[in-house]
Order: C-alpha cells, then sequence, then structure tokens
C-alpha cells in the first residue's frame, strides 16, 4: 500500500489523537492538560511539525515534533514526541515515510539535530536506527510538574 505524509490539518486531530490514545502515546480524558486541545494548538505553530501518514484514504500514522532553540546544538533541536502507526498497517513502511518528513520538516525550520527517545518496539527502534537514529545522552533525567501548588496557609 502507497501513504501519503503530508502536514496535519485541523480536521485530522481528533483521528490522530485517537489513535494517539489507542496506542498508549496520549493521555485519555481526565488529565489535568487538554492533550487534545494542545495538539490542534500545535497544527499551527510555527516551533511544532505535526504530520499524517494516509493509507486508503484512513489515517495510518502520526507523529509529532517541538522544536526548541538550543545554544549548545548551535541552533534549534526537534524532540519528537510521539509517533505512533495504526494497527493493520505495515510499522517499517508508515514509519518510515514519518520519519523521512519529520527529517524534512526540521531541516526547513531551521533545526541543526532531532532527538527521540526510543521505543520498546524493535520494529520502530530499527526505523529510527536506520535512519541513523543513536545514542547521544545516556544522563537525561525527567521530573513530572505538579499539576497544582499545594495550598499554603
Amino acid at each position: 500500500m502507497e501513504y501519503l505524509v503530508r502536514q496535519a490539518r485541523i480536521t485530522d486531530v481528533d483521528r490522530l489523537y485517537a489513535l494517539c490514545v489507542e496506542m498508549g502515546a496520549a493521555p485519555g480524558a481526565g488529565t489535568p492538560l487538554d492533550a487534545i486541545g494542545l495538539l490542534r494548538q500545535l497544527v499551527y505553530m510555527p516551533n511544532a511539525s505535526v504530520v499524517v501518514a494516509e493509507g486508503g484514504r484512513q489515517i495510518a500514522g502520526g507523529a509529532v515534533v517541538g522544536l526548541r532553540p538550543s545554544v549548545r546544538a548551535g541552533g534549534f533541536v526537534g524532540t519528537v514526541d510521539v509517533l505512533v502507526v495504526a494497527p493493520g498497517h505495515s510499522v517499517e513502511k508508515v514509519a518510515d515515510e514519518l520519519i523521512v518528513e519529520i527529517m524534512t520538516s526540521a531541516r526547513r525550520k531551521g533545526c541543526s539535530a532531532v532527538e527521540v527517545m526510543l521505543p520498546d518496539d524493535a520494529n520502530l527502534r530499527a526505523c529510527w536506527i536506520r535512519h541513523g537514529f543513536s545514542l547521544d545522552q545516556a544522563n537525561i533525567y525527567r521530573a513530572e510538574v505538579p499539576g497544582r501548588a499545594p495550598a499554603s496557609r
């Protein structure tokens, strides 16, 4: 099957978000941040790229990349937040097409590098490695930001 990869439109957001939730890449309802609202905003933001892959008039996959300035990298760095492939579609074909589009978009937006946290899925991990991604930093730490500050009296 041939896949058409393109920048997402606002009409794609609901289907892409549902796919992200189904694949465990986005939270469902009841989170402090309205994730679907954020995805809608990212479609229009110049410092993000949201791309979808279509196959047979269905969304076969999608990816979200955020851009941040980096003095250390000497320009912008793209951070892949999400890359999902719908069940029933070829992980290798869809992921390869999405990664090519991510890299093209990052280059056009002035990125000097693209980062991704490699997934547990072996097929998806192989796709990233095939496109030149390798371990860069083993000491990246992350902390959750609390939803609200505790009330003080």
